[in-house]
């Protein structure tokens, strides 16, 4: 009788819990590892940010399936969770109400992956041993074997630094108590920190957005407050998204507003700004870019480093890994999501095939299967997992069969049209952003968009 594979599954976050819904009702032992003290420990980290996807796109089917037999009531699915609700309202159940509950360790930080009896450069009979997971608890270091390894660790606490470069600025460790990355919660428990000072906020992502559009409002509340916007690019209005285009509502609504705030004055906007170093001037945070001596400068109290997160392959050197060069990111998928290319959200469906490394049955999912991309979607990173346990379980046809159809953006930040192919983009058509007539209304990067294509362009025009 062949015995029941084991999973390794590595974070506890929503990718990660649904993949082990998905191996579970394969028959096959999950083991989920998940550095936190709690299941979602990532997510709790954005409690109070809400999120532009309704609850429908944010619930595994599987992990629907689960909850569904213990008698959890599933959330309305027009409404919009913050990160809170995510992580108490169904996280949280998920972990504690189901058959998951035995199969998750907490508090547990993985610090290396390889296979068993074999170190990277051994090949011979290598695809045929186990993998050896190590990880670190309050008890020291335990270790088990897998016979897969699903890696959804995702990149929060990998966050992309200040410098222009992607390097550190200078200076930028030693400024450490005057920045905060990510999205520091204005409104909530970081309000003393920046009520009535000067804020920069350096990015221009959707991080970025509701952190300034969260200032404005503490300036509202603490008038001595200034909001400060670094830009490194030199047109704000790329920032805007696509509004009323956006199928997400909630994600054109957030560019929208912003847009609205950056014409009001409210926010000072530096374009243009690429950060290179960071001193202290008296007892402010002194931001400057091009030269130390001859470049501009800004000076704050606080510094917000929104620029994006990148993942951590630290405690995987001894796996053997394919990543694309420039996104870090499996190789078959950097065509699809890389922003120099496109991003309009009409990523082709993809799965095991895709997501598969050189070291057979190990698996990037989730966030970090994007790699510095800023464009994944919770509902992208189900479907990954739904086709990666598939083919684990030896099902390969429900592993190639992969169905995905994304909200597109309404913009595309590309130099130039994308060519649309692939399942799940049949219902793009000429009204895209990416080809056909100018959309009305336009807005953000699309209004560039429009101009092009009213001048006889097929776009994009951005």
């Amino acid at each position: 009788m062949e015995k029941t594979k084991t999973v390794a599954i590595l974070g506890a976050g929503p990718v990660g819990l649904a993949a082990a819904a998905h191996t579970l009702e394969r028959g096959l032992t999950p083991v989920v590892l998940e550095a936190g003290p709690q299941v979602g420990h990532a997510v709790r980290q954005w409690s109070h940010v809400r999120m532009f996807s309704p609850w429908q796109y944010n619930i595994d089917k599987a992990a629907e399936r689960l909850l569904a037999a213990s008698g959890w009531n599933a959330p309305a699915p027009d409404q919009y969770p913050t990160g809170g609700d995510l992580a108490a309202q169904y996280l949280e159940p998920l972990a504690t109400r189901t058959p998951l509950k035995d199969r998750i360790r907490t508090a547990s930080m993985v610090t290396s992956v390889g296979r068993a009896g074999f170190d990277k450069m051994k090949s011979n009979g290598r695809a045929f041993a186990p993998f050896t997971i190590r990880y670190q608890n309050g008890k020291g270091p335990e270790q088990f074997e897998a016979d897969a390894v699903i890696d959804a660790t995702g990149t929060w606490f990998s966050p992309n630094p200040a410098g222009a470069d992607g390097l550190p600025a200078i200076g930028e460790r030693e400024m450490q108590t005057q920045i905060a990355y990510g999205m520091p919660d204005v409104l909530g428990g970081d309000r003393p920190r920046y009520a009535g000072r000067t804020v920069a906020v350096l990015g221009s992502g959707h991080s970025a957005i509701g952190t300034l559009i969260d200032l404005v409002k503490l300036k509202d509340e603490a008038p001595k407050t200034e909001v400060i916007w670094l830009l490194r690019g030199e047109q704000p209005e790329k920032a805007f998204g696509g509004g009323a285009n956006d199928k997400l509502a909630a994600r054109g609504a957030l560019g929208a507003a912003f847009a609205s705030l950056v014409a009001s004055g409210k926010i000072c906007v530096e374009a243009g700004f690429r950060v290179a170093h960071l001193s202290r001037a008296n007892d402010k945070l002194r931001i400057g870019a091009g030269s130390a001596c001859c470049g501009r400068h800004v000076a704050v109290d606080e510094l917000v480093v929104s620029t994006g997160f990148r993942p951590d392959f630290d405690f995987l050197r001894e796996v053997r890994l394919a990543l694309d060069p420039a996104v870090e990111c499996p190789p078959a998928l950097a065509p699809l999501i890389d922003p120099n290319i496109h991003s309009c959200g009409t990523v082709r469906p993809h799965g095991a095939r895709e997501l598969a490394q050189p070291d057979p049955s190990f698996y990037i999912a989730g966030m970090k299967s994007y790699g510095r991309a800023p464009t994944f979607l919770m509902m992208t990173g189900y479907e990954q997992v739904r086709s990666i346990v598939a083919e684990i379980a030896g099902d390969h046809e429900a592993a190639a069969k992969v169905e995905l159809a994304l909200p597109e953006t309404g913009v595309c930040s590309g130099p130039s049209a994308a060519p649309l192919s692939g399942a799940g983009l049949a219902n793009a058509d000429a009204t895209d952003c990416c080809g056909g007539p100018a959309p009305e209304p336009a807005s953000g990067c699309c209004a560039a968009d429009a101009k092009a294509k009213q001048d006889g362009k097929q776009g994009c025009g951005c």
